[in-house]
């Protein structure tokens, strides 16, 4: 590139050399006149350079082009994915195994391409687009070496296929008896015999020996993919996808835990009390940790199954919802049929008829598959159902409202670009059908025709109120260990060789449980819940459990209640169901902040309004715990 000397530099060298000559002897003559003075040259401008970052048509033609690309991609893997889950067999397993692959590969690019882009001065879509690629955590990002990356994929498979077929099989031959997930979590659920509890829980926790392993190697490549597209792990990579550092969000997790830790150890003090009681102090220590297969549910996560041993008051008016439903004769479709009718009462859209034809709501005898809860749209194109193997309980009603939910957010915004297509991050898509699922109380379950009438006293809300807790309440410490025991495990403060010890030491500290009897590291106690082998980030939930009381109280609030937040349903309020539709149609196009102040008014995730909602309970909790010592 040429340059020229500055103006003021070719003027000085311009001046006659006598002006800056020293004078002596005679006076010169007089210098003759100057001649005319000429214009200086103007500068030239400066030749053009190469640009010095990425452009903005680069950036939105880049992500245009993935937008294009990752709907394919992702349609061939929720193919793949929908069959093997619906028919576990090695084909259903290598198909998923290669169609993940594929994204897996794709993503890795993507990911990186992103990354160098992110400065480029673009409209706040194609930001916002960029941004949701970099942080993108599902599949797990997979290491370039072609190999590595189809090892990735197919434990994925493998792991989800272990746990799928996952059964106890006692006998030989024709005498062999077997007993899958399902069989033996009935026995938890509703005996009370402590031995009986106990071999129910050794069978599936068994089960996720074989698990370990594979996941040892799984955390190995998964870190590796991580590290390639600049996250320090896996877990680092999960947690920036809450439009906060991840340090901010490990901090807001906690500070979330910090507003509902009061209630949850009420909670645990009463009930370990009562299982005492029932089970002797010498196998539930009056202020120690209760042995994790008494408390009704394969992982404690849920205690509500355990409720006729700590009901407050015996023999008042309480709903019995199950027996409601097999009173009813409810068979699976019509209890799905009734949680759609929920939605359509908000003036929400009916589900598409491929909803009824595609989904499978019952096990098959014919084949193995995973009967845990799922919401789909397998074709991202409206293409809505949902996997389960219903019962007719009223866990399994609260569940249906749970998956319709994810359906609805799916079916308002599939319209949007498909990197918009998801929730404004993760808590929001569990919280939906859970937060409608608050307005299932007596009064809704009157007008529907389940009970015939309501209880009004108060003996009877507290009955309820603890009914609710043991679910809700229980469940927030094991939703916030769960990831917090996978993040240790990614950043390698816990090693291979001691993830049981790691995993017990959580449960301890969270949750007041330990195992029911001495664990070793052959064991692979956190495997045993489907969402570690299937590498499902879990922290969702937790936030989930608080979002929904938070949701709940806005659409209250749109639907006109007055009078205490547990008393609230908003079935057939048409103003209640705009402001939610509002709120579904972003789907992830903005920041959560500006989606949570949608519907609620508020930029920040409070637990407040669950704490009112149980406010009555904790009351009666704060009395009978007076003489006790909790904690543990």
């Amino acid at each position: 590139m040429r340059s020229s000397a500055p103006a003021a530099l070719a003027l000085a060298l311009a001046l006659p050399l006598g002006l800056t000559a020293l004078a002596c002897g005679p006076t010169p003559a007089p210098p003759p006149p100057p001649p005319p003075k000429k214009e200086a040259a103007p500068t030239p401008p400066p030749e053009p350079t190469e640009p010095t970052g990425p452009t903005a048509e680069e950036a939105r033609a880049f992500v245009d082009q993935a937008d294009r690309e990752l709907r394919e991609l992702y349609v061939a893997a929720s193919r793949a994915e929908w069959e093997k889950n619906t028919n576990i067999t090695d084909e259903t397993e290598a198909a998923a195994a290669r169609a993940n692959e594929k994204l897996m590969e794709y993503m890795g690019g993507a990911i990186k391409r992103a990354s160098e882009l992110a400065s480029a001065p673009v409209d706040p879509d194609t930001a916002r687009k960029l941004h949701l690629l970099r942080v993108t955590a599902s599949p797990p990002p997979a290491p370039s070496d072609p190999a590595k990356r189809q090892a990735l994929a197919d434990l994925g498979a493998k792991m989800e296929g272990i746990y799928g077929k996952g059964k106890q099989c006692t006998g030989e031959g024709k005498r062999q008896v077997c007993r899958d997930l399902g069989q033996l979590s009935d026995v938890i659920a509703s005996s009370r015999s402590y031995d009986e509890l106990l071999d129910a829980w050794k069978a599936w926790h068994g089960v996720a020996r074989e698990l370990r392993p594979l996941y040892a190697r799984f955390v190995e490549l998964a870190n590796e993919g991580a590290r390639e597209i600049n996250y320090a792990d896996l877990g680092e990579l999960w947690r920036a996808g809450y439009d906060m550092t991840p340090a901010e969000f490990e901090a807001e997790s906690e500070r979330l835990w910090q507003q509902v830790r009061p209630l949850y150890e009420q909670l645990h003090c009463h009930v370990r009390a009562q299982l005492s009681a029932k089970y002797g102090a010498a196998k539930v220590p009056a202020d120690g940790l209760i042995p994790a297969h008494l408390l009704g549910n394969m992982w404690a996560q849920e205690w509500g199954n355990i409720y006729p041993l700590v009901v407050p008051y015996p023999g008042k008016t309480s709903i019995d919802v199950t027996a409601a439903l097999k009173r009813a004769k409810y068979d699976e479709l019509r209890l799905v049929r009734l949680g759609e009718s929920f939605f359509t009462s908000l003036g929400l859209d009916p589900l598409p008829a491929t909803f009824w034809e595609r989904s499978m709501f019952q096990k098959p005898k014919d084949r193995e598959v995973v009967c845990h809860a799922s919401a789909w749209d397998v074709d991202f194109n409206d293409d809505l159902r949902i996997k389960m193997c219903i019962k007719i309980d009223a866990e399994d009603l609260i569940t249906v409202h749970h998956e319709l939910g994810h359906n609805y957010y799916f079916h308002y915004y599939y319209k949007l670009p498909v990197l918009f297509q998801s929730g404004a991050h993760d808590g929001f898509h569990e919280a939906i059908g859970d937060a409608l699922a608050l307005s299932v109380t007596p009064a809704y379950l009157q007008k529907i025709g389940l009970i015939d009438q309501v209880p009004d006293n108060d003996q009877a809300v507290i009955n309820q109120m603890m009914q609710d807790a043991l679910d809700k309440i229980g469940f927030l410490p094991f939703g916030k260990l769960i990831d917090q025991w996978r993040w240790d495990v990614f950043s390698g403060k816990t090693p291979a060789e001691q993830y049981n010890a790691a995993w017990w030491q959580l449960r301890a500290k969270y949750q007041g449980v330990a195992p029911p009897e001495p664990r070793t590291e052959e064991d692979f106690d956190a495997g045993a819940k489907y969402h570690i082998p299937a590498n499902v980030p879990y922290t969702r939930y937790f936030l989930a459990r608080i979002l929904q009381f938070q949701f709940h109280k806005a659409l209250c609030a749109a639907a006109g209640h007055s009078g205490p937040l547990h008393e609230c349903s908003i079935y057939g309020s048409k103003e209640a169901g705009a402001k939610l539709q509002a709120m579904l149609e972003l789907g992830a196009s903005k920041p959560w902040p500006d989606a949570l102040e949608a519907l609620t008014g508020s930029r920040q995730m409070d637990a407040a309004p669950m704490i009112e909602y149980f406010e009555p309970l904790r009351a009666w909790l704060a009395a009978q715990n007076a003489p006790r010592t909790c904690g543990w």
